[in-house]
Parts: structure tokens; sequence; C-alpha cells
């Protein structure tokens, strides 16, 4: 991909990230400055969606981004560069760390905490059992799967099948957040996951998740994710 349409593909994920709508080439263009014209980008999102990046919704004259795109994004814009974005996050995340009366209860503050400020389905499973989740309302809710019966069903039952993943997935998690996108993801083709394992002080192992759209802030999540994990791992 050359350097022009990658910067019109990160933009056009960028601006649905941000809004959860269809992207057209003249908002494109206004919003974040581009020096070619509206007609220069609709030629460049005709080859974008060819080649499976972007898809048209059945009602809009927009573009969305694909699983493809999002992939493609994660690898070459996202990976290596969200340094400090959990800063912020991290002070919320230790308060909540230093109310708890427990390990246990730590564990289920940070989760909460996290839910709130990602605005994704979070949970912590330790040893594959114990679980505890947040934010499964802030899913169904989430405008891709408002209103869309077969999704939210299906979102149902990811949640009534919630115990049998974690336990197929808990072995296999590494130590540094692992991103799982569309198809990949343990928790539906519609979703992304991001799951990092993390050592407690008496030798018992735990992970940490956040669940949600592949429409989220991946540079964000994974630096809230990456805070958390080191929060978890002093405590």
């Amino acid at each position: 991909m050359d350097a022009r349409r990658e910067h019109i593909l990160k933009t056009i994920v960028d601006e649905y990230i941000r809004t959860a709508e269809p992207v057209g080439s003249k908002t494109l263009v206004e919003r974040y400055g581009l020096d070619v014209s509206s007609a220069t980008v609709r030629n460049e999102m005709v080859e974008l969606e060819r080649t499976g990046y972007i898809a048209a919704p059945h009602t809009s004259a927009g573009r969305v981004p694909t699983e493809k795109a999002f992939v493609y994004y994660l690898r070459n814009f996202v990976e290596g560069s969200e340094g400090a974005n959990g800063s912020e996050g991290a002070k919320e995340m230790k308060k909540a760390v230093r109310d708890a009366d427990n390990e246990q209860g730590a564990m289920r503050a940070v989760a909460n905490t996290l839910s709130e400020l990602t605005g994704e389905m979070t949970f912590v499973t330790i040893d594959s059992h114990s679980s505890h989740y947040a934010g499964v309302g802030k899913l169904l809710l989430k405008p891709e799967f408002f209103g869309d019966r077969e999704v939210t069903k299906a979102l149902a039952m990811m949640v009534d099948r919630f115990e049998a993943i974690v336990r197929d997935i808990f072995d296999d998690i590494p130590h540094k957040p692992q991103v799982m996108i569309g198809r990949d993801s343990p928790f539906g083709k519609d979703m992304t996951s991001m799951v990092v394992k993390f050592h407690l002080p008496d030798g018992h192992s735990a992970i940490l998740c956040l669940v949600g759209p592949m429409r989220m802030d991946y540079g964000r999540n994974i630096a809230l994710l990456e805070a958390a994990k080191e929060l978890l791992d002093e405590s």
C-alpha cells in the first residue's frame, strides 16, 4: 500500500472509531486537512474497497473499515506507539486499588475502573475460575450492536458461555497484552478482545481482558491494559 492510500485508510479508521458513522471523502478532506481533493480520496476509497479494507453499509454513501482494516491499523499505526496514553487512567486505577479491602477486591476494582475508562466490557479471572466482569450493558448499547437482534442474541450467548471461553483461552494468554480482532477473537467474529496475564503474590495466575467491538481506541486501551497489569503485578 502506498503512503497516500495508507494515510487515507488511517483517517477512515480514526474517524470511524471517533463517530461510529460511515465515513465519506468530503469529511476526510475537511476534518483531517488532506492535501488532495475529494475526488482523489474517492478514487483511493474505491481501491480500498476493492482490496477489502473498507465496505459500504446498505443505507449509506459512506464507508466503514473492515476487519482487515482494523488488523492493518493495529499493526502499522498502534503497536509500539501507545506510550503514555494510559497514564491518566493509571491514577484512577491506583486509587481504586488503595480503596479495596483485599487482593481480589483490588482486581475487581481495577476491572470496574477499566470498564469505566474504556467504555468496554472487562473481566478478571483467577486460574480460569472465580471470574468478575463489568460493563456488559456498555457492550449491548454500542452503536454497532444496539437494535440488531441477531448481534444482541450472539452477545447474550457469548455472556452465557463466558466461563467456558475463559477456560479455553486461559493457558495460552501471554504476559503482554494480546489483541485478537474479529475472527481471531474467542468472543465472536464482530468483536475485539485485549487480554493479558499476570502473577499474583500467592503464586496463582490471573488474566485481565477487555471485550468490545472492532471499533475501539486501540492505542489508549492497550496502554490502559498495560497500566492495569503493572498495577496488579505490584499489588
